[in-house]
């Protein structure tokens, strides 16, 4: 009695791979956060690797000499750990943080549907 080895690897067929490169593309339009009008200088600091914004800042300075870091609520840290990266670590001095803005925003809870405070910070660094 003879049997064949069972492999534990799914086979692909073309049109899973055309269901998965779909999936992922919607993934990645979902994921985005950056408001409609936004300003093409203007980085929007979630929950991705501190190093993804900085080096995404590192390349918007290259270009435009300036950029403005924004986040709110606990991504607040990150934003300032993103503008230390940048001009301290990544930039070799050449950039530093020219002006930081502190603002409260009023959001309505999806939970509770509430008026809610929460904090933002805005930080510009430029050469």
């Amino acid at each position: 009695m003879s049997s064949k080895p069972v492999s534990s690897r799914k086979q692909m067929r073309p049109e899973d791979s055309k269901g998965a490169e779909d999936a992922e593309a919607e993934s990645e339009h979902h994921e985005s956060t950056i408001p409609a009008g936004a300003p093409q200088n203007h980085i929007y600091v979630g929950k991705k690797p501190v190093m993804s914004y900085a080096m995404s800042a590192l390349i918007q300075l290259s270009q435009a000499g300036e950029v403005v870091i924004k986040a709110r609520g606990l991504a607040i840290s990150r934003a300032v750990d993103v503008a230390e990266i940048v001009t301290k670590r990544l930039g070799n001095g050449v950039f530093s943080i020219k002006n930081i803005s502190i603002n409260t925003e009023q959001v309505k809870s999806t939970e509770t549907g509430e008026m809610r405070n929460v904090s933002s910070i805005e930080i510009v660094v430029g050469k």
